[in-house]
């Protein structure tokens, strides 16, 4: 099932990789969408190619893409793909290695599909809806499954390399976890979840949109594990506000009503 997309999806990220790459030694030139968010020549050219390819093969479908103008056509879609050209574009211009190509889609608001790419290592990451999580590195492919690791306090705790909010640590220490790692991309961060690298992913704020999360999601439940917004709703893709609005947590799923229950009482303070 979704054969046809999944094999597109990955061969668009891989080449999407290559059009990132052939910028990542150069001296890009940076601007700013607001002033926290920047983008490049390189998020634009990876975003022109991917879409242009999605509606050449799929036209029936609806697209929301990082990089393009939404005209909302999509909302009378029951398919819609999701993409982020470049996920991690400060990582990008810090030439630290951690940003993705992230390619989704969703099917009555629900993601059925999920590609992440990192370039810079060639590993890729691939889930379809009932067929399992896996990822593939120097051409070999390997099933993967999130820990098992149930005490909360013994959780590893991934975190933002470059938007990290204080309310993160508030958080952090209320849950009485020690051990954290950063990265950037919420599609890598997902990733050292479904490696068992890392156990929670807590991001406590409305600033990611549906391209942030509608692949990672996929990946990280056909691993085994949970995405909800911090209030344990289900994440709806395809809205017309494409912001993630109560945030989202990520876990290996063995603690997560118990760690919502937690967190509950600092969610006022989520900007």
């Amino acid at each position: 099932m979704l054969e046809k997309e999944l094999n597109l999806a990955q061969e668009l990220s891989l080449e999407a990789g290559r059009i990132v790459m052939s910028f990542y030694d150069t001296d890009v030139s940076v601007s700013w969408k607001n002033e926290t968010d920047p983008v490049t020549q390189a998020d634009k050219d990876s975003n022109e190619f991917i879409t242009a390819e999605l509606s050449k093969l799929f036209s029936d479908d609806g697209i929301l893409a990082e990089e393009s103008k939404d005209d909302l056509n999509r909302l009378s879609k029951s398919r819609v793909w999701l993409v982020d050209p470049m996920d991690g574009t400060k990582e990008f211009i810090e030439k630290v290695g951690q940003f993705s190509v992230m390619i989704g889609l969703v099917e009555n608001g629900r993601p059925v599909l999920g590609v992440v790419y990192q370039p810079t290592t060639d590993m890729m990451l691939f889930a379809v809806k009932g067929d399992g999580a896996f990822v593939v590195r120097a051409g070999e492919k390997i099933s993967v499954r999130v820990s098992d690791v149930a005490a909360v306090d013994q959780m590893r705790m991934v975190v933002s390399r470059s938007h990290r909010a204080p309310l993160v640590d508030t958080i952090k220490d209320t849950l009485g976890i020690e051990k954290e790692v950063a990265s950037g991309s919420v599609g890598l961060k997902v990733g050292l979840l479904v490696e068992q690298k890392s156990d929670l992913y807590i991001h406590p704020n409305s600033k990611t949109k549906e391209w942030d999360t509608c692949a990672p999601q996929i990946i990280l439940e056909e691993a085994g594990g949970q995405m909800t917004d911090c209030w344990g709703n289900p994440l709806t893709y395809n809205k017309e506000d494409v912001f993630n609005a109560k945030g989202f947590i990520a876990s290996n799923g063995k603690a997560h009503a118990g760690i919502l229950n937690k967190i509950s009482p600092f969610l006022d303070q989520m900007d």
